[in-house]
């Protein structure tokens, strides 16, 4: 009863969007949209009168959830007290949504999510409020992202730039209503405006009275090109970690563009991320051979509402903003494990075709004013077809399930890495430094029985297997155990009068290995499991080799005494045997 009743929950559902779709800016401003696409999540979440007995259970978990404080990451441990007080002007008690609703709704309609990265997006937007997404929330994200679109169009084009037709703006900063953005040529620096669009980065040099010509990064090429974070500071000296630096094979010099700001570097990962984004984009395109305009154009779609989300949730969450990643959909899976699956399978997708779908991406931004002559055909190619739809959004299920895989297998990264640095803070890590240091001379003696073992020096291997030899068929190995004990407190001897024990009063490490925390998945979560029992075998060795080296450099007086004691006691009764 409840699937036929979600089947039929789908059915009317995907009928009402796709009348919503001709005029989505104008029904987002009358909050239309917003109310009728929350009731559909709320309707396809509990679609059977069965459901209303679940649905007073969540309500009566989540009052009893709001007593107990809510399990929180490292990022959410750093958000400030009062920012946790305004997340409430955005929770009411009327029934609320969970992220296979809210996923559901961006295979419907990909304006507020999509398929590709909608748990992610849910993620974040959810995190403050229990992972469950109110209406307030809800409708003021979809009304945040109809400003930045409507903001984005105001925004003047470059100095000496003619955009392409299908190249729209999607961020600007540098500007007077903003903070700077430096550009470090050598020893100089120039202020000016940057702008991205979803084929270029141009920079703009302030003048005295208007801006330079822009300097064109053009993302679009195939090329070998990669942006990364960077430091700068006076004199070359890497002191501020708040600028980004291009490299290309077509630039003669990098690239290096500062973001500066009084605390975190926010806005850098940012814009990091966003560019990252498009280049990612275009290397997509290139990669898996994309070469129809309508899918081209809809990728290019899917990109900038991404983008506009990242923007909206922004404005949302000014204070402790969200990881950019979780809103873009190419820079998530290139960071996450199994992305590349993940993109397979969206490729092989969007080249299968899907018509089943009532709005696509493409559409949206045309019912939001963001289209031009040459998109104006591959619009009316797409509005041609039945639903006025294209495969434009995924919902196949082995895309499905490689974004499952890839997301279970993030957690488990997530969940080894805090448990390593848990084990971390509790001295494992030092643990381990220290058993190195005090095995250090160790690693003359191991080379030195290798080569006899191995016949690299045959002298000095027949020498020892002819003097072992002898030890045994003479029958002298308490004798040569005795000579091993004398010799043993000769250098003791030698230590205590060279006063090495003064000299070794504390054993130095060095961290310098620990510097890079780059690992595989595999030997992240395999390591996990045996740290524990590692880290008290290893306390075990080191109290022993400890006590061991106090006794060779005669730290401790009276265990000298009582080793010297049972040493002679030893070869007395050796002697007497003999």
């Amino acid at each position: 009863m409840g699937n036929y009743c979600r089947k039929l929950v789908e059915f009317c559902s995907g009928k009402a969007v796709s009348e919503l779709c001709h005029n989505i800016e104008g029904n987002i401003n009358d909050g239309s949209f917003s109310r009728l696409t929350y009731d559909m999540m709320l309707a396809w979440e509990r679609p059977s009168y069965y459901d209303e007995e679940d649905t007073t259970e969540n309500v009566a978990k989540e009052k009893e959830e709001r007593k107990i404080t809510l399990n929180t990451t490292q990022e959410q441990d750093d958000i400030p007290l009062f920012y946790s007080d305004i997340m409430p002007l955005l929770v009411n008690n009327e029934p609320n949504v969970g992220e296979d609703a809210f996923v559901w709704l961006g295979s419907l309609v990909p304006l507020v999510a999509d398929v590709a990265n909608g748990r992610f997006t849910f993620e974040s937007l959810t995190a403050p409020t229990g992972n469950r997404l109110h209406f307030p929330a809800y409708d003021m994200f979809l009304k945040e992202m109809d400003k930045c679109i409507r903001h984005l169009q105001k925004h003047a084009t470059p100095n000496g730039v003619e955009l392409a037709e299908d190249e729209y703006i999607l961020h600007v900063d540098g500007t007077a209503s903003t903070q700077r953005v430096v550009r470090h040529i050598g020893s100089t620096s120039w202020p000016g405006r940057l702008t991205l669009t979803n084929y270029s980065l141009y920079f703009e040099a302030s003048g005295v009275i208007r801006y330079e010509d822009a300097l064109k990064i053009d993302l679009s090429k195939n090329i070998e090109q990669s942006v990364e974070p960077a430091a700068t500071g006076p004199w070359g000296a890497q002191l501020y970690d708040k600028a980004i630096i291009y490299d290309s094979t077509d630039l003669s010099e990098t690239v290096v563009l500062e973001f500066p700001e009084l605390t975190s570097s926010t806005r850098r990962d940012h814009w990091l991320a966003l560019v990252r984004e498009i280049m990612f984009l275009h290397q997509f395109l290139s990669k898996y051979q994309i070469k129809c305009p309508i899918q081209t154009w809809e990728l290019h779609a899917r990109t900038i509402l991404g983008i506009v989300r990242l923007q909206a949730a922004r404005e949302m969450l000014r204070i402790s903003p969200p990881v950019p990643t979780k809103f873009l959909i190419f820079s998530l899976y290139d960071e996450i494990p199994k992305g590349d699956y993940v993109l397979e399978e969206l490729a092989d997708s969007l080249k299968k075709g899907n018509n089943g779908q009532s709005c696509s991406a493409s559409s949206i931004l045309r019912s939001m004013n963001i289209s031009k002559t040459v998109d104006s055909c591959i619009i009316t190619d797409e509005a041609s077809q039945a639903d006025g739809s294209v495969n434009v959004v995924d919902d196949s299920p082995l895309l499905e399930a490689a974004i499952k895989q890839s997301r279970e297998e993030e957690k488990e990264i997530l969940i080894a890495k805090a448990t390593t640095e848990e084990l971390k803070d509790e001295g494992v890590i030092d643990s381990v430094l220290v058993i190195t240091e005090l095995l250090k001379p160790l690693k003359h003696v191991v080379p030195w029985f290798q080569e006899i073992f191995t016949w690299e020096r045959p002298i000095i291997t027949l020498a020892v297997l002819a003097a072992s030899l002898m030890i045994i068929y003479m029958e002298w190995v308490g004798k040569t155990f005795a000579a091993f004990l004398i010799w043993a407190i000769i250098k003791m001897l030698d230590a205590r009068k060279k006063k090495i024990r003064e000299k070794c009063y504390e054993i130095v490490i060095s961290r310098s290995s620990m510097a890079s925390d780059q690992s595989t998945m595999e030997s992240i979560v395999s390591a996990q499991h045996g740290l524990y029992t590692i880290h008290d075998m290893m306390q075990i060795a080191n109290i022993a080799m400890l006590k061991i080296w106090s006794i060779l450099i005669s730290k401790a007086d009276k265990v000298l005494v009582r080793f010297f004691s049972a040493v002679i006691m030893i070869l007395v009764k050796i002697d007497s045997n003999i």
